[in-house]
């Protein structure tokens, strides 16, 4: 199994390839993709060193998968040339996620609707995932009406930039931003660029990803999304009304029973999910998980996760592992 990882020195590519190693994924030959200025630089991989190639190169080996984490420009522009040559892309930016013709997949929801003819598909925005990941199980029992969710985000969400902006003000540097303002001490009800409605980017792909996801449009959404100065994992206070009542001890059997959900939910020994217990595993966790006394049918709970892992590489890798198992390569 050939397979390409597209934007390797990053902050989603590096765990990607931390992934493919940990898991134990079958590569015959890895290539590891980035920009040109870093075409020669070599990574490790099982202790041996790999050289980053173009994209070029890249395509011209016509690798069996390839893993896109370089932004929508790139995906945009070369996701359709492997596609031509051959290669199943995973996608992890923005690109084609609202593309009909694109699956967006969470593999423990929906991967079995990939077929050999999906030669490129989409990795689900990180807000998106584990707000899915808890909400499936549930919609499918209960059948939801609404959800309002307030997102608390970690930097690393925005970058290395963002991540270097908050150390650097920890540090009392004065240095390049990633945001508007300053971040440490902070929170920013900003997440991505503004649209007309005024909703940001974030705030509309957690309202629109989850309806694809599930195939289901009876349901609405609505978002808040706003960046704190934590550096791993992001966190999601959800409110959800059901069509049908709920027993809150049923509830978290059901959450239990999911593969790839922790729960954590006992306020008597304060256990509840936060984002430095996440940070560097591939779980979705949630807890708090109480009625809202104000509305019947109506759960409130906390949902946190890495959103660098689950909320990106791990889904991706989890993908391409599910294409292999499925001979859909």
């Amino acid at each position: 199994m050939k397979i390409a990882v597209v934007g390797a020195t990053g902050m989603v590519g590096t765990i990607m390839i931390k992934l493919l190693e940990e898991r134990n994924f079958p590569i015959s030959e890895l290539l590891l993709v980035a920009s040109e200025r870093s075409v020669g630089k070599e990574l490790s991989y099982k202790e041996e060193s790999i050289k980053i190639i173009s994209l070029e190169t890249t395509l011209s080996k016509k690798p069996d998968i390839a893993i896109f984490s370089a932004g929508s420009t790139i995906s945009i522009e070369w996701a359709p040339k492997f596609a031509e040559v051959g290669t199943t892309v995973i996608d992890n930016s923005s690109a084609w996620r609202m593309d009909p013709t694109k699956k967006l997949v969470v593999p423990e929801i929906n991967a079995s609707e990939l077929t050999k003819e999906d030669k490129i598909i989409a990795n689900p925005n990180c807000s998106t995932i584990q707000l899915v990941m808890a909400l499936a199980p549930l919609h499918k029992k209960y059948t939801m009406k609404r959800v309002v969710v307030s997102t608390y985000q970690s930097v690393s969400g925005t970058g290395v930039k963002a991540v270097n902006q908050l150390e650097n003000e920890i540090k009392g540097i004065k240095d390049e931003m990633a945001y508007p303002y300053p971040i440490h001490k902070n929170a920013l009800p900003h997440c991505d660029v503004f649209e007309d409605n005024g909703y940001t980017k974030e705030e509309m792909k957690l309202a629109r990803e989850p309806q694809k996801i599930l195939n289901d449009r009876t349901f609405s959404i609505t978002a808040t999304a706003v960046r704190i100065p934590t550096v791993g994992g992001h966190s999601e206070s959800v409110n959800v009304a059901f069509r049908n009542d709920f027993d809150l001890n049923d509830v978290r059997r059901v959450l239990h029973e999911t593969p790839g959900i922790t729960v954590q939910d006992n306020p008597d020994t304060n256990t509840y999910p936060m984002p430095i217990y996440a940070n560097g595993k591939d779980d979705v966790f949630v807890g708090r998980i109480r009625r809202d006394e104000t509305q019947e049918n109506t759960l409130n709970m906390w949902i946190v996760s890495d959103n660098l892992r689950k909320g990106a590489a791990t889904n991706a890798i989890q993908i391409a592992e599910y294409l292999v198992a499925q001979n859909l390569v």
